[in-house]
């Protein structure tokens, strides 16, 4: 099976519906970040077929959960994991990516512009210092994979968090330890398991809201 194929029998075993151009768009960023990987060292994820299950169909697997989402936040996602692929697969979805180390916003605005993605933008810059240029400055959604404890997260997001803005933390096992140490001022909203094709590991999306 190429990875053609294994990208759209994922899709398909997430329920999901993507224009061709999508799934293109999709396939050109994991070859572009493969690529960049040689020199920039963005993940230790260097197989072809790796790179579609545990990066573009991982990342996909949060996308049935983001109704109501049309400004999100994606927090340290070092090669634009998830923040690029859910801007290809959500145009009318604005990202903006706030990664602290320089060369890979550098990576992740390439991506930009080689794959023409008007609704994505990447900030070199620490989150707890980040403001967005809109207003109101609130995101409907702030979301990170793989970034941060659970409490680290909500703490350093939490200027940008408003009343009705979901925190959505992508997680392996489920970490109910860490969710005995949400801030006060923040409770669970809701938790899910993410079933991601062709990756024999636990995932959980953990939703955070202000109380």
């Amino acid at each position: 099976m190429n990875t053609r194929q294994t990208l759209e029998q994922g899709i398909d075993a997430l329920g999901l519906t993507l224009a061709d151009d999508a799934v293109d768009t999709l396939l050109a960023f994991g070859q572009l970040l493969i690529k960049w990987n040689k020199v920039y060292n963005l993940t230790a994820i260097r197989n072809e077929s790796q790179v579609i299950t545990h990066h573009l169909l991982d990342s996909l697997s949060v996308l049935p959960h983001l109704s109501g989402v049309h400004r999100l936040v994606d927090v340290g996602s070092g090669g634009g994991l998830p923040g690029v692929v859910l801007a290809i697969c959500r145009p009318g979805l604005q990202v903006d990516s706030v990664e602290t180390v320089q060369k890979k916003a550098v990576f992740q605005n390439q991506a930009r512009i080689e794959l023409k993605l008007p609704n994505f933008r990447a900030h070199h810059a620490r989150i707890e210092q980040w403001q967005p240029d809109y207003a109101p400055g609130q995101p409907d959604g702030i979301i990170s994979r793989a970034f941060a404890d659970l409490a680290d997260f909500v703490t350093l997001t939490a200027h940008l968090a408003g009343p009705d803005t979901r925190l959505l933390a992508m997680k392996g096992l489920y970490p109910e330890d860490e969710i005995t140490r949400i801030p006060t001022g923040f409770r669970l909203d809701g938790s899910t398991p993410l079933d991601v094709p062709g990756l024999d590991a636990e995932r959980h999306l953990i939703i955070v809201k202000r109380t």
